[in-house]
């Protein structure tokens, strides 16, 4: 899908622009986790928009976490970021025990959301990368068209399901620059995305790429979100796992023990060391 002939054309971006201040980040089993919320996510994007700064957003949820520590290329990646946000309900309660305050997490659908609802009336220009088929990608952007009256989707592509060529990716940058895009949302799922945002990131002129996962197949609707209920309580991934057993078992299985197993001896760090402060 190209930019549509119909968009009007891009304005100049105002020159002299607050600049983007990162939030301050804490460690969960090694990976620096932004202290954010949605209000505060969206003016950071904003700002890197306003200013043409570069950079680009994980969206980080337990399995992300514990994969870095099996992947060196995925953990480099996620440490390259200029903002990792805590997407899983797991990782704000992590983040609570050891101290920080945290409302909620920033969950990637949501998240995309609410920007996609705010970039409607501040014109923010969007491209999208990713969905399983160019069918779903005309599905996603009609649903957030309708949704959010005036969104400027200026672009797509749905990838192939394989590395793509040296000569695809040069026709990837090209599509994306030509677009005008000012945020590009990359839904390829865990670790695709987040190695891509990092491969492409110094190709790429939009100020901001975005890897949201599984939030380009909730908003076409072809798979259901937890009710919110399930999501406070930490359980989307039982949800989830329940509506794709055959997929998502092995991840379920081998990550979740695994993150409640480390964390709980980071815990047990954090809780000594705070003992120790005290008797000096």
């Amino acid at each position: 899908m190209t930019a549509n002939p119909s968009e009007p054309t891009p304005g100049a971006r105002p020159a002299a622009a607050a600049a983007p201040v990162a939030p301050a980040t804490a460690a969960v089993l090694g990976i620096p986790l932004a202290l954010t919320d949605y209000a505060r996510t969206l003016d950071w994007i904003d700002a890197m928009v306003a200013c043409g700064e570069r950079g680009y957003v994980c969206v980080a949820a337990t399995h992300t976490v514990m994969a870095c520590a099996e992947d060196p290329q995925l953990r480099a990646a996620v440490l390259g970021s200029t903002l990792t946000v805590p997407d899983g309900q797991p990782l704000v309660w992590a983040l609570r025990a050891l101290g920080h305050h945290l409302d909620d997490r920033v969950y990637g659908p949501e998240l995309m959301a609410r920007a996609c609802e705010h970039a409607a009336r501040t014109g923010t220009r969007m491209f999208l990368y990713g969905g399983r088929n160019q069918g779903t990608l005309v599905q996603l952007t009609y649903n957030l068209r309708t949704r959010y009256p005036g969104l400027r989707i200026v672009g797509g592509y749905a990838p192939p399901f394989r590395e793509l060529t040296a000569e695809e990716q040069d026709a990837v940058v090209q599509e994306i620059d030509a677009s005008g895009a000012d945020v590009v949302w990359v839904g390829i799922g865990v670790p695709k995305q987040e190695k891509w945002m990092a491969q492409m990131r110094p190709r790429l002129r939009a100020p901001v790429l975005l890897g949201v996962g599984a939030a380009f197949d909730f908003h076409a609707g072809l798979i259901a979100q937890a009710p919110p209920m399930m999501q406070r309580l930490g359980l989307e991934w039982a949800f989830r796992f329940a509506a794709e057993p055959r997929r998502l078992w092995r991840r379920y299985l081998r990550y979740n023990p695994r993150f409640v197993i480390g964390f709980a001896r980071q815990y047990a760090r954090h809780r000594l060391r705070g003992a120790g402060a005290g008797t000096r």
